[in-house]
């Protein structure tokens, strides 16, 4: 416990308004202290020894939830997999995440969507990375951005933002929709990264329904793929929820799929 101990107590010492904040004394209540800081931390450096102690730590936490292998998950319908675990543990060339608009990470310390789970397993250099890019802009819907995987096993990650739906899904939900998939499968094949895991993107907070964004999402991989024959060695769905999983097993079997 004595790093996590002090990867706590350098956060606590660099904000003054967490002053107050009592160190809990069992393992996974420092864990979840810890997770909290770190994503509800501001995106600025930090000095190159905290990083090295986190970057450690991340590793050996991410390879104690078990690494996957992306040719260990079974390709379902041609190169396509379908996948219900945590998208953090999968080894591919890039995992999709579905963030906000402004590309920082969930700054809610205890939330668990894909877009604080990615950013608290990548570790601090992603946030800063991100805040270096956007300058304090915005990505539209369905636009994309690259960069490093920094502690995931994946090599990159592709972010894009996905539509909120405030009562049902308008044409232009349903195209941003579409765009959040072609967009990061172009930018896939212009660096050369040939197995990728995409997230189910706004189905969650952004309330997109799950049947539709499952058939808009392999109907644009599976279109993608008879265009671009042999861009992509292995393409896979990571879900979250049982029905998800069995909503994509039913639509790719339906679907013509490279």
């Amino acid at each position: 416990m004595e790093t996590l101990n002090y990867l706590i107590e350098k956060l606590i010492k660099e904000n003054d308004e967490l002053s107050n904040i009592v160190i809990p004394k069992s393992l996974n209540e420092k864990k979840d202290l810890y997770r909290a800081l770190r994503n509800i931390r501001e995106p600025k450096p930090i000095d190159n020894n905290y990083l090295k102690i986190q970057d450690k730590y991340l590793q050996e936490e991410i390879k104690n939830k078990g690494i996957i292998q992306e040719n260990e998950i079974p390709k379902y319908q041609g190169i396509i997999s379908v996948y219900i675990g945590d998208i953090t543990t999968i080894k591919c060339d890039a995992i999709v995440n579905a963030c906000n608009e402004y590309l920082l990470g969930c700054f809610n310390p205890s939330h668990r969507c894909i877009d604080n789970t990615i950013h608290s397993f990548a570790g601090m250099q992603l946030r800063e990375k991100c805040n270096k890019i956007m300058q304090g802009k915005t990505l539209p819907n369905g636009e994309v951005i690259l960069t490093e995987g920094y502690n995931l096993p994946c090599k990159y990650i592709i972010h894009t933002v996905g539509p909120q739906i405030e009562d049902y899904p308008t044409k232009q939900d349903r195209e941003d929709l579409k765009n959040c998939y072609l967009n990061s499968l172009k930018l896939a094949k212009k660096n050369n990264l040939k197995t990728i895991t995409f997230p189910c993107i706004s189905t969650g907070l952004y309330s997109f329904p799950n049947e539709e964004a499952c058939k808009i999402a392999i109907k644009t991989v599976s279109d993608y793929l008879k265009a671009n024959p042999n861009t992509f060695d292995h393409i896979i769905f990571n879900v979250f929820k049982s029905e998800d999983y069995v909503l994509y097993r039913k639509y790719i079997k339906g679907s013509e799929t490279a």
